[in-house]
């Protein structure tokens, strides 16, 4: 089950959401061409991504911040940037677009914090900005429980998109990660489940000065959950291909 999109619009221009996006992107790419490159990725990833061990030495703690901007694969890096792009706008909407920025990175650096307690010994390099976004979709989750969010939902070769509300969406997501995080030693199954975890908790604690200047619960009262701009629809596009019957008249073959 893969969120592709919400159907929140923005009341502005999220340009810290989409700059965000950007440099994620730039600084991917400025090293994509060495992934195959085990001594060049292995350098920088021991520089800029967060080894526990070390920082349970005292070194390298600006890593609590840099690894938040390095990614793994392009799919590490696609995934990310998705629901970055799906649920960051909004939360940009509420706060700010200098509020939204300082969330985004103390969600990211709160997160690493609590996967660093849960591996304060682990000299794996931890990268990604899985734990910052967490957080962005723990506050989404505040904000916009009754939010619809589109999903594609696939077995196999079966795919479909189904609309969800929010909090079904964003509750499965958190259970599964805490599912797997108590399965797993952190590092053990290559995925950092407890960086996830305390993003999310961490961006719903963080999101709670908003939440009460929006009203807290009043707000929940006044919007019943929704969304406070229209809600965008989205309608199917019809194919140019033309159907095919699924049942052709016989004819002659030439190789018969």
């Amino acid at each position: 089950m893969l969120p592709i999109r919400d159907h929140n619009p923005s009341g502005r221009v999220p340009y810290i959401t989409y700059s965000i996006i950007f440099v994620n992107c730039v600084i991917f790419f400025s090293y994509w061409g060495s992934l195959n490159d085990p001594k060049i990725i292995n350098n920088l990833f021991t520089s800029w991504g967060l080894i526990p061990y070390r920082l349970t030495q005292g070194n390298d703690p600006f890593t609590l911040l840099s690894s938040i901007f390095l990614h793994g694969g392009i799919l590490h890096l696609a995934g990310n940037m998705l629901f970055l792009h799906i649920f960051g706008d909004n939360m940009e909407d509420q706060m700010g677009h200098f509020g939204f920025l300082i969330f985004y990175i103390f969600c990211g650096i709160g997160a690493n914090i609590i996967y660093y307690f849960t591996a304060p010994l682990s000299p794996i390099p931890l990268v990604g900005a899985s734990g910052a976004i967490a957080g962005v979709m723990g506050g989404y989750l505040l904000l916009y429980p009754r939010a619809r969010v589109d999903i594609l939902f696939f077995i196999l070769v079966f795919f479909k998109i189904i609309s969800l509300r929010a909090w079904i969406v964003l509750s499965a997501w958190f259970l599964l990660q805490l599912a797997n995080g108590t399965v797993f030693r952190s590092g053990d199954s290559g995925v950092a489940y407890w960086a996830h975890i305390g993003g999310f908790a961490v961006g719903s604690i963080l999101c709670l000065p908003t939440f009460v200047k929006l009203g807290s619960f009043n707000f929940w009262r006044d919007s019943s959950g929704h969304p406070p701009n229209p809600k965008a629809d989205y309608e199917t596009v019809k194919s140019a291909i033309p159907n095919v019957r699924k049942r052709l008249a016989k004819t002659k073959s030439p190789w018969n």
